[in-house]
């Protein structure tokens, strides 16, 4: 329980980071830097994510040892996926549902797609990139692989070398 604890506040530090390194260089480009809005979204999203990514893999998640461009590459996917919830409860309460006041828009967009984008993110950056892909079950140790071996049909073997093991 601790443990959940740790992670949910980790992922939510980080997620505040990105956040505000997201708005921060969004404003910069928009206003001094002159470029137009989608450009400077378009680049604040993706520091945005970067930001979130490092704070992740050097923090929240440092025990997994993810290396490569691959977890990066579904990083920025399942941010991506989070970032399409958000426009589509924007798009359902304003075009489906007509509801069309500013106030609707936030309530929908900033503040019901935020919440389940944040989930997905959230089930995501923890299954997809820095988990082993299996939801809910905990990463092998180095330990156990190590004591562990491949037999002749490529089923998995145990060596010994665990708790209460007389090789341990």
């Amino acid at each position: 329980m601790v443990g959940r604890r740790r992670e949910l506040a980790g992922f939510a530090a980080v997620g505040l980071a990105a956040y505000a390194a997201d708005l921060g260089l969004f404003t910069y480009l928009r206003g001094p830097a002159g470029l137009d809005p989608l450009t400077a979204k378009a680049l604040s999203f993706v520091a945005g994510c970067s930001v979130a990514y490092a704070g992740n893999a050097l923090g929240t998640y440092r025990h997994t040892r993810v290396r490569g461009l691959r977890p990066y590459a579904l990083f920025v996917a399942v941010n991506l996926a989070g970032a399409a919830v958000q426009l589509l409860c924007l798009a359902v309460s304003h075009h489906g549902l007509g509801f069309t006041s500013q106030r609707a828009d936030t309530v929908s967009g900033a503040g019901i797609g935020m919440v389940l984008a944040t989930l997905l993110r959230f089930w995501g950056t923890r299954t997809l990139v820095f988990g082993d892909g299996r939801a809910g079950r905990p990463e092998r140790s180095e330990q156990s692989d190590r004591n562990a071996r491949l037999d002749r049909h490529g089923r998995v073997e145990r060596t010994g070398g665990g708790v209460g093991s007389w090789t341990g």
